[in-house]
């Protein structure tokens, strides 16, 4: 059976409730979650979640987030894809 190029994200805490702003927070941390996958759940657009993160983290966290995120290219499926294929590619 083919692996799927979206690999499962093993976490040691459990994934909060999807109604809650928590779950933005816990989503918008995790690598493999895309801004696509976070719309399809929550209906949120990124700019929302950029105002959640915003409002909800500290601002030390804030700065790290966007930081982190902005050096990735990871956070839009499209180019998560992308950089999938180049990984396996290499191995």
């Amino acid at each position: 059976m083919k692996k799927s190029l979206l690999p499962e994200t093993k976490i040691k805490n459990p994934e909060p409730d999807k109604k809650d702003d928590n779950w933005i927070i816990w989503a918008a941390w995790a690598d493999r979650i895309t801004y696509e996958d976070i719309f399809e759940e929550t209906g949120k657009k990124e700019s929302e979640v950029i105002k959640i993160m915003r409002r909800e983290l500290k601002p030390s966290s804030f700065r790290l987030w966007r930081k982190r995120v902005s050096n990735q290219s990871i956070k839009h499926k499209k180019l998560f894809i992308k950089e999938r294929k180049i990984l396996k590619k290499k191995i």
